[in-house]
């Protein structure tokens, strides 16, 4: 089961980086629709890493005492 989903997956990120490349050769509007859906996951995927990665960086807020 979990085989189809991740294949259902790749089908669709294949088919939305296709219609990215044919929407900017001026395809039609279902494609440039699916495009922008497609990049606009894209970005908040990158953000969401982003975000994620801040979140597990540790900070030296405590003005590195050493616990004195």
């Amino acid at each position: 089961m979990t085989v189809l989903v991740l294949l259902g997956v790749l089908v669709l990120v294949i088919g939305g980086c296709a219609c990215v490349v044919w929407a900017e050769r001026g395809g039609p509007r279902w494609a440039r629709v699916v495009a922008t859906v497609t990049l606009a996951a894209g970005r908040l995927l990158r953000r969401s890493e982003k975000n994620r990665r801040r979140s597990l960086t540790p900070t030296s807020s405590d003005g590195g005492s050493g616990g004195d």
